[in-house]
């Protein structure tokens, strides 16, 4: 018995997806749990189990846009492997056109009388060309498409002397054009949106990152012994901004139509930039988490991500937002809003720099700090004292131990 496959529903507001490949071939006996295609929709990628075993036959081309519920091939139910696909034979040439001739081991082209009369002008034969005619026939077409001898020696003389400068090393001017998957061209419209329907402005700080690079250094073979994974700069930074969050509660608040919405929670969204693209995996309620389970969370989230089986539901619904463009080399940056949330916060690269300390300048370890936010909803001395307010936890990292 033939059953339909069909995109599944993959989440509330998605009604249309991309079929962005297939795993198995048109004739593949698959078993019940073989992965049959990757569906990406506007968050993520997702992959399609068979729902039994049996031959596929494929209905839906990789790379076409489909509806939810929509068929995409067809199973029939059975066991066994499918019969190899039968190679096509080689079909024998079809016999040369009888309308050419051998004359002294040369081929004779002919030509329509339209043809023979232009080629006459132009001081050529049929023979001086090919023809795209019906056995080889030389066209009124062709004819007029024709070189003489001289025009082509006189161009190919103009062409020596207008040569271009040669260039070595395989240089290539070619164009490569590819569709935009589905998650980019969410991506562009959600920052677009960002950028035209926000009041955006960046505020700026620097932290001096020795006293958190300290306290790693010092307890990080008892952290790694006793949890199996290594603490990590972003557990810090997501404690910091939860706990000042509850300090400035604009920040971790959205505005709906005319109304300002606040949460009592901190969803703290970690950007992720993986094959597909940027995502933000959120971690739910962080504002009660260990530095531990922090770091525990974010690298389960982040692999998911990495690997393309983040789901919808993890990455929806965040309340403020963490990148972290120093991995890459970022001394500075604005980042852009993660709508609908108000506020986002860009970390950047470590780079030691002079430091007064006590008087004293010394080399210190230091980071930029840039936090987005939505003037509409949050005023200058609320981002000002939120970014300040981290400054101080992550130099001063005994404070968000002891919660003070």
């Amino acid at each position: 018995m033939a059953i339909e496959i069909k995109i599944p529903a993959i989440g509330e507001s998605i009604t249309e997806v991309t079929l962005a490949g297939w795993h198995v071939e048109d004739g593949d006996f698959v078993e019940e749990g073989d992965i049959l295609a990757d569906i990406e929709s506007d968050k993520a990628t997702v992959e399609l189990p068979a729902e039994s075993s049996g031959t596929i036959k494929l209905i839906a081309e990789e790379g076409s846009d489909l509806k939810i519920g929509e068929v995409i091939a067809s199973l029939e139910e059975g066991e066994g492997a499918p019969k190899k696909k039968e190679e096509p034979k080689e079909e024998s040439a079809p016999a040369q056109a009888s309308e050419s001739s051998q004359d002294s081991g040369k081929t004779v082209q002919h030509a329509s009388p339209a043809a023979s009369k232009i080629l006459a002008e132009k001081g050529m034969s049929a023979d001086d060309i090919k023809g795209t005619g019906k056995d080889g026939r030389v066209t009124k077409a062709d004819a007029l498409a024709a070189e003489s001898a001289p025009k082509k020696e006189e161009k190919k003389e103009k062409a020596k002397e207008a040569a271009p400068v040669q260039l070595s090393g395989g240089v290539s001017r070619e164009v490569r054009r590819e569709k935009m998957s589905r998650l980019r061209k969410t991506i562009a419209k959600k920052l677009t949106a960002a950028k035209n329907e926000t009041a955006m402005l960046t505020t700026f700080n620097e932290v001096d990152m020795q006293p958190i690079m300290d306290l790693r250094k010092k307890y990080q073979d008892m952290f790694v012994k006793k949890h199996g994974y290594k603490l990590g700069m972003m557990s810090f930074f997501t404690k910091a901004c939860t706990m000042a969050l509850a300090k400035v509660p604009g920040v971790n608040a959205q505005i709906d139509g005319e109304e300002i919405v606040y949460h009592d929670y901190a969803d703290v969204g970690i950007a992720v930039s993986s094959d597909r693209g940027l995502v933000v995996p959120v971690l739910r309620n962080a504002e009660h988490m260990s530095l531990a389970q922090i770091e525990a969370e974010i690298i389960r989230l982040a692999t998911k991500a990495r690997d393309g089986k983040i789901t919808i539901d993890e990455m929806s619904g965040g309340t403020f937002t963490i990148t972290n463009g120093g991995i890459f080399g970022s001394m500075l940056s604005t980042p852009i809003l993660n709508s609908p949330q108000s506020a986002i916060l860009g970390m950047h690269n470590i780079v030691q720099r002079p430091w007064v300390v006590d008087g004293e300048i010394k080399v210190r370890p230091i980071m930029y700090l840039a936090l987005s936010y939505d003037h509409r909803i949050i005023d200058g001395k609320e981002s000002v004292t939120f970014l300040k307010t981290v400054k101080e936890y992550l130099e001063d990292p005994a404070r968000m131990l002891i919660e003070i």
